[in-house]
């Protein structure tokens, strides 16, 4: 069992590049509920997708190894990125985020389906702090801790590049700051609180860097879009103001 091979602590420590974490990262089996969960979902299927081989792994982070913008949500979808192996693909959440990179000129397509649909991000990378499909999409607070080695060593190997980070909900906000502190960044005490639009500036620490902006915003759940709580305005304006931020260019599709 790969958590008894220093899953997921000693071996997201040992990756010296992105590739190199994400292809430790799939094989991660750490978490028993969330292993037997998303095995059990894509062998299961939803009858839509009876057809697709589902991923049914921990998903990597998707986007460049020298990505200004980091974007993290709650976790995989179990008939989502649970399905496809690419993070935020196959799901509504995913299609308003995609759509709204690529309105802003940092993401080549509006429409994602698959790891083969040619989809390519300029200057950001999307990721979440629990890699494993969660059953009704809720990791436990264990689950998140025991996953956070990959989303701090992620941090940290694009930390000569990253510039801002914008947190989808709560939970990824929460996780995120545990993260980030320690990926080399002063975390403010008390930590900074979520909200919609709130932000924060982290300096570095010990090691050369810059300094890091972390965004708020309201998940892109469906629930959340189909309340009202988060518009595509909303989305759009966080993450314009986050590529801003970051020195990305925005408003051209295709970069």
């Amino acid at each position: 069992m790969a958590a008894a091979e220093g899953y997921p602590a000693r071996s997201a420590a040992d990756a010296r590049t992105l590739a190199d974490m994400d292809a430790r990262l799939v094989r991660c089996r750490a978490c028993p509920r969330l292993v037997a969960w998303r095995e059990e979902t894509a062998l299961e299927k939803r009858a839509a997708f009876r057809d697709w081989e589902y991923w049914g792994r921990p998903v990597p982070g998707f986007g460049p190894a020298d990505a200004a913008l980091l974007i993290t949500g709650l976790a995989p979808a179990a008939h989502g990125a649970n399905r496809t192996g690419r993070m935020f693909t196959g799901d509504r959440a995913g299609d308003l985020l995609f759509a709204t990179l690529h309105e802003l000129g940092l993401a080549s397509r509006a429409t994602v389906t698959g790891p083969d649909d040619g989809l390519e991000l300029f200057g950001v990378r999307v990721t979440a702090p629990v890699h494993c499909a969660p059953p009704d999409n809720r990791p436990t607070p264990g689950e998140r801790d025991t996953c956070r080695p990959w989303l701090a060593r992620e941090a940290r190997l694009l930390r000569p590049t990253l510039r801002a980070v914008v947190a989808l909900g709560g939970f990824g906000w929460q996780a995120l700051m545990a993260a980030l502190g320690e990926a080399g960044w002063s975390v403010p005490r008390p930590r900074p609180a979520f909200g919609h639009g709130a932000q924060a500036r982290l300096t570095p620490v010990g090691e050369t860097g810059g300094s890091l902006a972390v965004f708020g915003c309201y998940h892109v759940s469906q629930r959340n879009v189909f309340t009202g709580r988060l518009t595509p305005d909303m989305l759009r304006e966080v993450l314009a103001d986050a590529a801003h931020t970051a020195g990305l260019p925005v408003g051209r599709p295709g970069g």
